[in-house]
């Protein structure tokens, strides 16, 4: 049996759980991440994710989590710059799922409500019959994310929580997207009308760090947070009949399986507005 699955798994492991899925306990262990100690975990880490590293600019790591935040090399990622794309925030496994009733987004036996994801009724109500997109980032993936498109920003919303892992063994019995720290911003986008961003905080990610100051106009592309160590959620909500979605996306969503994609990837097209 893995660690995950006695976790999440057994009533002993769920004991075990409780302390870490707290926000102390990941703030902590980002502090440790966060100082030259952990400067010995990156060399491990990068042998059993198996990144590579030639994507990225590693002058500047001195701890682990510069490691985890690193950024990209000029040229390692292009942005679909054209009007009508659709583009991917970040790195990830992506599923899309038509928002219909009070249900968001179904795993497996798990039902998580629009309404309390983003803990605002009237809010919710605008994207019924819309289409939630839902990005999960692996330690292995590149941690930062862009705005999908160009427009005018709202202020962040932070609402706390506690830190589950977004691996598939915590969604099966867990409302994970409504438990765990969330940040999100409402945008007026310029391709693709109002929308919501939201980054979804995991275990033992201590940090999402966004962009100050707000609200603002903001660019397709343009850097928008990243996140400490630990897997973590981008979810972006859509109004109904904004964008056509690439024919294998929705298939592979429809059969329960995700889609590889990078940052700046087209995975849609805006329809006639």
């Amino acid at each position: 049996m893995g660690s995950l699955e006695f976790l999440y798994g057994t009533a002993a492991g769920r004991l075990v759980l409780r302390p870490l899925v707290s926000r102390p306990v990941s703030r902590l262990c980002g502090r440790f991440l966060d100082t030259g100690l952990s400067r010995p975990l990156i060399r491990p880490f990068i042998r059993h994710t198996g990144i590579d590293t030639a994507d990225y600019d590693l002058s500047t790591v001195r701890c682990f989590n510069d490691f985890f935040c690193r950024p990209l090399k000029r040229g390692r990622r292009t942005i679909d710059r054209d009007p009508d794309a659709l583009i991917a925030p970040c790195d990830g496994l992506l599923t899309a799922v038509e928002i219909r009733g009070d249900t968001v987004l179904p795993v497996k036996q798990s039902r998580y409500s629009l309404e309390r994801l983003l803990d605002d009724r009237a809010l919710a109500a605008e994207f019924q019959g819309g289409t939630c997109l839902v990005y999960r980032l692996c330690v292995e993936h590149y941690h930062r994310y862009s705005y999908f498109d160009s427009g005018r920003k709202g202020e962040n919303v932070f609402l706390p929580g506690i830190l589950h892992t977004v691996r598939p063994i915590a969604l099966e019995g867990n409302p994970v997207f409504t438990e765990n720290c969330r940040e999100y911003t409402v945008m007026d986008t310029e391709h693709f009308g109002r929308a919501v961003q939201m980054e979804v905080g995991a275990m033992l990610v201590g940090k999402i760090v966004n962009d100050h100051p707000w609200p603002r106009t903001v660019t397709r592309g343009e850097e928008k947070g990243h996140f400490a160590y630990g897997g973590s959620t981008i979810i972006v909500l859509l109004e109904k009949s904004v964008a056509l979605l690439r024919p294998d996306l929705i298939a592979l969503s429809a059969r329960g399986e995700e889609l590889p994609v990078r940052m700046g990837e087209r995975i849609g097209t805006a329809q006639n507005r």
